[in-house]
């Protein structure tokens, strides 16, 4: 974990593209800098899903602090769907896409989201894991195919945006919105309260105002629950 009661918050580099990402990352005002890390996201022989997200999000850290000299906070996340034992990343083209939205669709999955945090002068890393489990509507073929088609489903995990508008594909939710959309915010939260020029966000009334969802485990989190 960070040991930093006593530490100022370094600058903070984003390791992602992800245009969600730095969305969530300004609803907290949190002020950081890119820089976008490409790893092989190949899947390990025998590897589980929470091994494999995790692994994956240690390496964007990794080969982000290798292009930053300064001092810094490096924040990386890695997302991934689960369906029984199958791990679904981002589909490859629009015909796996669709393939991978009929198997999610009335049907429950997991999402687990891994979140590291790299301080570079100290070499000191925290790795939070958050599994949410999804269930998604009874939507038709159609819906697929117009989404499918929308170009929305080929950047993400499992082929599907948690909050689209348009094809709104889940049902129900057990866990954190903001975890299924990329970054556990909670838990992010958490962590940067153990530098001492932090200002602590009411994360909870940023979820309501930005995702209409009043998250049933944000306490827990904060008092330093594992939710996994």
């Amino acid at each position: 974990m960070l040991k930093c009661t006593l530490m100022n918050l370094p600058p903070v580099w984003l390791a992602s593209a992800s245009p969600r990402r730095q969305s969530m990352l300004g609803w907290i005002n949190l002020e950081f800098k890119i820089q976008a890390a490409e790893i092989d996201e190949s899947l390990g022989p025998g590897e589980l899903a929470m091994e494999y997200v995790s692994r994956l999000a240690r390496e964007k850290a990794a080969a982000a602090s290798k292009k930053i000299r300064a001092h810094g906070l490096i924040l990386a996340a890695d997302t991934t769907v689960v369906l029984n034992r199958d791990i679904l990343g981002k589909p490859l083209n629009k015909g796996e896409a669709e393939k991978m939205l009929k198997a999610l669709r009335n049907r429950s999955h997991q999402v687990i989201t891994a979140l590291v945090l790299l301080e570079t002068r100290g070499a000191v890393t925290t790795i939070e894991t958050c599994t949410s489990i999804v269930h998604m509507r009874n939507y038709s073929d159609d819906e697929i195919s117009k989404y499918v088609e929308s170009g929305d489903a080929l950047d993400k995990a499992g082929a599907y945006a948690i909050q689209h508008p348009q094809f709104n594909p889940v049902d129900n939710l057990i866990g954190c919105y903001a975890s299924v959309m990329g970054l556990p915010l909670c838990h992010l939260e958490r962590n940067l309260r153990k530098f001492s020029d932090y200002q602590p966000v009411p994360i909870n009334a940023v979820c309501q105002k930005f995702l209409d969802y009043t998250c049933p485990i944000h306490q827990r989190i904060l008092d330093g629950e594992n939710i996994t």
